[in-house]
């Protein structure tokens, strides 16, 4: 792991020296894994809007979304060596390049959305700095959604009703740990395969904001949605390094300056929408939406902050604990 990260940076810094400032008018392709329906694959066509119109029309962000450019992993990747320019990622596959960022994976981290804001926006830029020794500049986070859990076998009120469901979650050990503290079994897997994997039955069950839920049509293949909001998913823009130092400074401006602008529209259309998407889900019919005791699955899953503290920075946890209002 130390060698392949070795490799990045040395690939990285290669890439920065050998590639020429940007001539004439700017091409930038910025990737992600949603549907272009979904808030942050509409946030994704609105950061290109206020581009071109701050640009005057010299700067162009074309969006690839649904996987056009890989899985997240794939795009980490082409940010590092500079075949993708920008990229909405999960903090959960960003955290694979720097560990502390896992911090906003942790399960009932956040009171609520104002208090993610805050943490995101203060102690989340602060995290992502180190990123950019290994060719990745935060410019801030987007909003995936809040996230709650659907299966198949059973309706699902308290942590017992998790024992034993097989529950897809993204490669990450926080949500592998999460899910192992409810009594689930968790199984790792591409969200690309997740629909068909639910409809053959080799998972029981996933977790996902409402979100993902609607536009990926996972109320077809689920039988019961159960509202846990175990976790705060936010969806960082970044950008590649290598992109970013071959802009000039009034360029690099304009990029910061419209991810902040695009970052607020996104959040505010995402806490619209979220209501939307579950009035539409249980419209269909097809799906038990349930409420659950929220405070058992948030003692249960306290161990996963003793395993994690060491791994993220417990003065992390501490800041973030402090800006609850």
């Amino acid at each position: 792991m130390i060698r392949f990260a070795k490799v990045l940076v040395v690939a990285f810094m290669v890439v920065c020296l050998s590639v020429p400032a940007f001539a004439g008018n700017v091409v930038l392709k910025l990737g992600h894994i949603a549907e272009p329906v979904h808030p942050y694959g509409q946030g994704a066509e609105k950061f290109a809007e206020i581009v071109a119109q701050k640009s005057g029309g010299e700067m162009e962000v074309r969006v690839f979304p649904s996987s056009q450019l890989g899985g997240q992993k794939d795009l980490i990747e082409g940010l590092i060596y500079g075949t993708v320019d920008l990229a909405l990622v999960g903090t959960a596959v960003l955290g694979q390049f720097q560990p502390q960022i896992s911090l906003f994976d942790l399960p009932f981290l956040f009171k609520d959305r104002k208090h993610a804001y805050k943490s995101l926006d203060s102690v989340g830029m602060e995290l992502g700095v180190p990123l950019e020794s290994k060719g990745i500049k935060l410019l801030g986070y987007m909003e995936n959604g809040i996230r709650h859990i659907t299966n198949n076998v059973r309706p699902v009120k308290t942590p017992a009703d998790m024992e034993g469901l097989k529950i897809r979650v993204m490669t990450n050990k926080i949500y592998i740990e999460m899910m192992k503290a409810l009594g689930a079994s968790p199984t790792p897997m591409a969200f690309g395969e997740l629909y068909s994997a639910m409809q053959q039955g080799t998972v029981d069950g996933q977790e996902n904001p409402s979100a993902h839920i609607w536009t990926k049509r996972f109320f077809e293949v689920q039988k019961y949605a159960s509202l846990t909001a175990h976790a705060y998913a936010p969806e960082p823009l970044v950008m590649s390094m290598a992109s970013w130092s071959r802009l000039t400074p009034k360029q690099q401006k304009i990029i910061q300056d419209s991810a902040k602008e695009a970052i607020a529209w996104q959040r505010d259309l995402s806490t619209k929408k979220d209501q939307e998407y579950w009035d539409k889900i249980k419209a269909t019919g097809k799906i038990e939406v349930i409420e659950v005791d929220r405070d058992a699955f948030m003692e249960a899953t306290k161990p996963v902050y003793k395993i994690f503290a060491p791994i993220v920075g417990q003065d992390n946890i501490d800041k973030v604990e402090a800006l609850k209002e």
